[in-house]
């Protein structure tokens, strides 16, 4: 029925039809809807049952748990922090009616530009958004209002992805880009302890707290030299002060085996973000330069979220096997070492994963040369 349906409408979309300047929104839409029935036939091709569409689908579905976990975490730390007692379901309608509209922004500036770009070019639209749009609402603080957050999807569709050729040619994680932006425009909405709780009620759920009310993360009060008194549990389960989609172990690592388990990402990758921090944290440890443990480094904070969703992009990261052993654990060394030696900035992913896409195609060439350089010197015995 879908299928017939969008042969009827299709001829208004084409050349000479009164809708041609929307084509690229068809495109995109049938895209979306359908199976593509063009297949590539000159060059090259290797033919697989997966495509981008589906990829994006399937880290699409690993997001959600810790974006559902995260909505519950809204309202939970909401009335926690006011002294009002809710049950769960209305504790999650709180929190999802903050975070909704942050996702709905998400998608309708960026994926705005990007229909707006694929028409001027003349192009198709490409799927990379569908993730991209979901994690920028979820590494962003609660507070963070909507006009910032629709600049900061705009500066990073624009300037991380479009100018260097869309989907696929990007340097820069665009979330992270996003999140970059925001952090150096505007660093009052982004750090201080103002901005990790919604103060504000929603269709008549919540209670107002009062004005001037903050509540400051794990990781900003460690790097004040205030004691964590967070517990392993809240760390595990993410019942703690913290961006929506960052704090909860347990629901990454439940997106995390699904994106092994579909082979999307890379397991060489994710393991060495985790092995770089946890040897780094335990030499700022033994050392006495941290007031945490090895293990709160990687369980508190944006770490966990950043090795398995961000990490592990497959444009931005090393592709190379031997590679992404290197990116990965420079990644996870880095965060620590950022964390630790710049009390400043408490939370030291965001720039460490940035760092690391600019050596991602050095590392890749490093290796891809020693293998050529391998081959010759076989050649010539």
């Amino acid at each position: 029925m879908v299928k017939n349906f969008l042969d009827k409408i299709r001829p208004h979309f084409e050349e000479g039809g009164k809708l041609k300047s929307f084509r690229s929104v068809f495109d995109g839409m049938e895209t979306f809807l359908l199976v593509p029935n063009t297949t590539s036939r000159v060059g090259v091709s290797i033919h697989d049952a997966i495509d981008s569409k589906r990829i994006m689908s399937f880290v699409v579905i690993a997001l959600l748990p810790a974006l559902l976990v995260g909505m519950y975490n809204i309202g939970y730390q909401n009335y926690t922090a006011a002294g009002v007692e809710a049950g769960f379901l209305e504790m999650f309608a709180y929190g999802f009616a903050v975070t909704l509209p942050k996702i709905i922004v998400s998608y309708l500036v960026g994926l705005g530009i990007e229909f707006i770009v694929a028409q001027w070019k003349k192009e198709e639209i490409q799927e990379g958004y569908l993730v991209t749009g979901l994690i920028i609402p979820m590494i962003v603080p609660v507070g963070c209002p909507l006009w910032m957050l629709a600049l900061a999807v705009a500066f990073s569709v624009i300037f991380a992805k479009e100018i260097f050729g869309g989907t696929g040619m990007n340097i820069f994680n665009p979330a992270l880009v996003a999140r970059a932006f925001l952090f150096f425009a505007y660093p009052t909405m982004m750090s201080g302890e103002s901005v990790w709780v919604s103060t504000e009620p929603f269709l008549g759920l919540g209670n107002q707290l009062p004005d001037g009310f903050t509540m400051a993360t794990p990781l900003g009060l460690a790097g004040s030299g205030v004691e964590v008194t967070t517990s392993m549990t809240d760390m595990f389960t993410g019942l703690m002060p913290g961006s929506i989609g960052e704090t909860s172990v347990i629901a990454i690592a439940i997106g995390a085996a699904i994106l092994l388990w579909t082979r999307i990402a890379s397991w060489k990758t994710m393991l060495s973000v985790f092995v770089g921090g946890a040897l780094v944290g335990l030499l700022f440890q033994s050392c006495d330069m941290t007031p945490l443990t090895w293990y709160e480094h990687i369980l508190l904070g944006g770490f966990c979220f950043g090795a398995v969703f961000m990490a592990t992009d497959p444009v931005t990261s090393a592709r190379t096997e031997g590679g992404k052993y290197i990116y990965g654990f420079l990644i996870g060394a880095l965060a620590i070492a950022i964390r630790v030696l710049n009390p400043g900035y408490p939370e030291g992913m965001m720039l460490a994963i940035l760092f690391m896409n600019m050596f991602a195609p050095l590392i890749d060439y490093s290796f891809v040369q020693s293998n050529i350089n391998k081959r010759a010197k076989r050649a010539i015995k």
